[in-house]
């Protein structure tokens, strides 16, 4: 069984982990404003570039698939110090790569190795209480998010600097620190399943066929990020543009505006006192939608962008942190393998999201991107609409 929660975890080990998952989960998200300086250094079209972007979230959701279910089979922090040394290895190779091929092989494997914030916040959902849930939750995922949204800050601005290569040499350095905090501060855990690594993956794939409520909020996470990526993929060609003919490190710079949202977000689990979850998930999905206005309306100014920015971010991340409090209710000591199917759904979206947007860049420049974030944002309250009171029922 779970390891017992009787003696909780600590709120440092819970802001240890929000701090490493903020500065892992960043690798995924350094190229999205250096993609226009890539794309010039290597003398490459702009939908070839964005490839890169695609490349490292479909990695992102094969790591999620490969290797966080094997936090249930093997000791969690033996299995995260392994990763970390192969998310080091990786960036190198980003920082010296040289051809195409190889930037799109070491953007693939840091994605499917920068996946230890999904094998942590299992570990703050089993050794909660109940009432700490999604407040433990919650601290990890502002964690996760800053780290997104900063990164693209960051990321543009060392870009902008020194070139997109240092930004991945320095992300690379910053991984030995991570390494050496969770070798001293990480408590072990024991693993809770003893089959192989076949029956493992067939528990996941029965978890997913089985779990309504988990189905449910998967596709919700999916179509929700989906919106998300389809602005932030294309938002760095839109403002190369007239009338902003903005470099990296402004495009960079929306990742602040977005980290309102997000911090704001992490406040969510506190209107469960007010509203029971699912009227939460709804008004969340309704902002993301709303967002779409400003940026498309508005996309020609700064205000309209920066606007649409911050309500997409608290949108998005809002029905997140719901959706995981949502199905890690579910009673089940499989935490690790609940939390792939939900993360493997919400970054297949994603990277769906993102090609999408860039197509409809190519196509019909910033009009057909908005029309592509709004269909995702509406396809998610239909869904929700429709089934969760029916979801509900079943499980109660």
């Amino acid at each position: 069984m779970q390891t017992s929660n009787m003696n909780g975890i600590s709120r440092t080990v819970i802001w240890l982990m929000a701090v490493i998952s903020g500065l892992v989960v960043a690798n995924n998200y350094y190229n999205q404003p250096l993609l226009a300086l890539i794309s010039d250094d290597l003398h490459i079209s702009e939908s070839a570039a964005g490839k890169i972007s695609v490349l490292t979230q479909i990695g992102y959701a094969l790591g999620l698939l490969l290797i966080v279910p094997l936090g249930d089979k093997f000791y969690r922090k033996k299995l995260i110090l392994v990763d970390l040394f192969l998310v080091f290895g990786s960036l190198l190779w980003m920082t010296f790569a040289n051809q195409l091929w190889m930037l799109y092989a070491a953007s693939l494997l840091i994605g499917v190795t920068s996946v230890i914030p999904q094998l942590f916040i299992p570990i703050a959902a089993e050794l909660s209480s109940d009432k700490e849930k999604s407040s433990n939750i919650g601290t990890v995922m502002s964690g996760l998010l800053l780290g997104i949204l900063l990164s693209r800050f960051i990321g543009g601005i060392v870009g902008d600097v020194w070139g997109w290569r240092s930004m991945f040499g320095i992300a690379a350095g910053l991984m030995v620190i991570v390494w050496i905090a969770v070798y001293k501060m990480l408590p072990e855990m024991q693993p809770n399943f003893k089959g192989t690594y076949k029956e493992l993956m067939q528990s996941v794939a029965h978890l997913a066929k089985t779990q309504p409520i988990l189905q449910l909020a998967s596709f919700r996470g999916a179509m929700a990020f989906g919106s998300m990526c389809a602005l932030f993929t294309t938002l760095v060609f839109h403002m190369e543009k007239p009338p902003f003919n903005a470099g990296s490190s402004v495009v960079g710079s929306f990742g602040l505006a977005g980290a309102v949202g997000a911090l704001a977000a992490a406040k969510v689990g506190k209107l469960q006192k007010y509203l029971d979850i699912n009227r939460i998930i709804l008004y969340s999905l309704c902002i993301v939608v709303g967002s779409w206005a400003f940026t498309y309306f508005a996309g020609e100014t700064y205000w309209g962008l920066i606007i649409g920015v911050i309500l997409v971010d608290l949108g998005v991340q809002s029905s997140h942190i719901m959706n995981q409090t949502n199905y890690f209710l579910i009673k089940s000591n499989a935490v690790n393998r609940l939390n792939t199917v939900y993360m493997v759904s919400y970054f297949i979206g994603g990277s769906l999201g993102t090609w999408l947007a860039s197509l409809a860049w190519q196509y019909a420049q910033w009009g057909g991107v908005c029309f592509v974030g709004a269909s995702f944002g509406l396809l998610a309250i239909v869904a929700h609409v429709v089934f969760s009171n029916k979801v509900n029922a079943s499980q109660s």
